[in-house]
């Protein structure tokens, strides 16, 4: 089989496609031949290096955490029913970005008939991570919620599971292109994040007063920017970095303001709740309420191309690697 190894810290180039012995499925594993391999933008981060010392990889290593396929081959102590099986599966952190992995079996979710397999590769973080966001922030019909950053993977889930559950949504993009893309998500107003004057236009799109809820998936400046339209008594999520750190907000402006702050440790999730909120993620996809745009795909050989986007931000929606049946 072939997967993608950062044989040192670098650019994009630094992906390279390696031939590499095919897995055995040992006692509790599965075997999956993998379909489609989900891409982060932490990924990007840690194969420059800059992710040092917050993440353990060292090079050389194969990147990816969530995949999906067919389970080819099932260890000792692991149901026979789940061979041929359409499922996902987080793969410990690397490893990922191969035609074929060996996982435990607990880390594998079935996928419902009808759901393709790259909407599913598509859901294992975003979804989960959104379903948790919602969860967490307990957004409901009576919001008013800014997601900042929309045009990404993430913040087009976010944005559908918000406003199937009634909230009024107003979310932040950059370039026209972006802009008219997340318009047809049926948000209530976009905003253009690099307009001088973004915060006023947002506030009045939000009713004059504010968000009562704010996702803020970009960080830095414009996480910054944004906590100034919560509402007192609101809540504030500063969970991203694309703008290459967290949003920094003070404490105690918080607390007068009675802000509830969380950010990227309260989506850290046990086991337990990422099976959980994986499953309720393939089910909303099956269901309807959720359809992640994936908006650009990669044969698993160009892995470099899919970071090389990713980094420039040009892209929309969900980037994936493929592998060919």
């Amino acid at each position: 089989m072939q997967q993608i190894v950062v044989e040192r810290f670098g650019g994009p180039e630094v992906l390279v496609a390696r031939d590499a012995p095919d897995p055995v499925a040992a006692s509790g594993e599965v075997v999956v031949a993998v379909r489609a391999a989900d891409t982060l933008w932490i990924e990007t981060v840690i194969r420059s290096g800059d992710g040092r010392p917050h993440w353990p990889q060292t090079p050389p290593y194969v990147p990816g955490n969530a995949v999906a396929g067919h389970v080819l081959a099932v260890g000792s102590g692991v149901d026979p029913g789940l061979l041929g099986r359409a499922v996902v599966a987080r793969t410990g952190g690397t490893g990922g970005y191969a035609e074929q992995v060996a996982v435990r079996a607990s880390e594998v979710t079935p996928v419902p008939d009808g759901v393709d397999l790259q909407v599913a590769a598509a859901l294992l973080h975003d979804g989960v991570t959104a379903l948790a966001l919602l969860e967490i922030t307990r957004i409901g019909g009576e919001d008013r919620v800014l997601v900042v950053g929309a045009s990404g993977g993430l913040g087009i889930v976010a944005v559908q599971l918000a406003k199937a559950r009634g909230a009024t949504v107003v979310a932040t993009a950059r370039d026209e292109r972006k802009i008219a893309r997340v318009r047809e998500l049926g948000v209530d107003a976009v905003i253009d994040s690099e307009a001088p004057d973004w915060v006023d236009r947002a506030r009045r799109a939000l009713g004059g007063t504010g968000a009562t809820v704010v996702l803020d998936n970009i960080g830095g400046t414009v996480g910054e920017a944004a906590f100034t339209l919560v509402e007192p008594g609101g809540r504030f999520s500063a969970h991203g970095t694309p703008s290459g750190r967290f949003t920094e907000i003070d404490p105690a402006e918080a607390q007068r303001r009675g802000v509830r702050l969380t950010g990227i440790a309260d989506v850290q999730l046990s086991p337990d709740d990422v099976r959980r909120l994986t499953a309720g993620a393939l089910a909303e996809a099956a269901a309807g309420g959720v359809a992640p745009v994936i908006g650009q795909t990669h044969p698993l050989t160009k892995a470099a191309d899919a970071h090389a986007g990713i980094e420039a931000r040009t892209v929309f929606g969900k980037t994936l690697l493929t592998v060919a049946p």
